[in-house]
């Protein structure tokens, strides 16, 4: 029994290490996809010269909101390298922020009610879940103990 034990705990530190070093690898490329965004949104102020504000801003505005979700993405790597769990209120930030996205993307195009409404569910159960998980977190369970 005691060969198993062993066993199952080098089985267990190098899925720890080898999980960490793949994290390690990905925070890279969440940083260079966030600096691709920055750097493409700046290029993309000169569409503010050469077309119609109204187009511009609406593209500006997308990548913008779009870097902030990669950013939401990298909490949710750090918080996992960090404390060894994904937290569900950073997904759902995730989510709330590319669905967010997409709604001020619906500003500028003609969009039918019936995925205003789907989008609006969507947002309100995101918020409910986001809400829920805030008030059973697994952190406040210990502290109120």
């Amino acid at each position: 029994m005691w060969k198993e034990d062993v066993i199952d705990l080098k089985l267990t530190k190098f899925f720890e290490v080898s999980a960490r070093a793949l994290l390690s690898l990905l925070i890279v490329a969440i940083l260079l996809a966030i600096l691709a965004g920055i750097i493409w949104t700046f290029f993309d102020l000169r569409l503010v010269f050469a077309h119609d504000f109204h187009g511009a801003f609406k593209t500006i505005l997308v990548d913008v909101l779009t870097v902030l979700a990669i950013v939401e993405i990298l909490r949710t790597a750090l918080a996992y390298f960090s404390e060894g769990r994904v937290k569900v209120t950073y997904i759902i930030d995730t989510v709330l922020v590319t669905v967010l996205t997409e709604v001020m993307a619906f500003w500028y195009r003609e969009v039918e009610w019936e995925k205003i409404a789907m989008v609006i569910a969507l947002v309100l159960s995101l918020a409910a879940v986001r809400i829920i998980a805030v008030r059973f977190s697994p952190r406040r369970q210990r502290e109120e103990l």
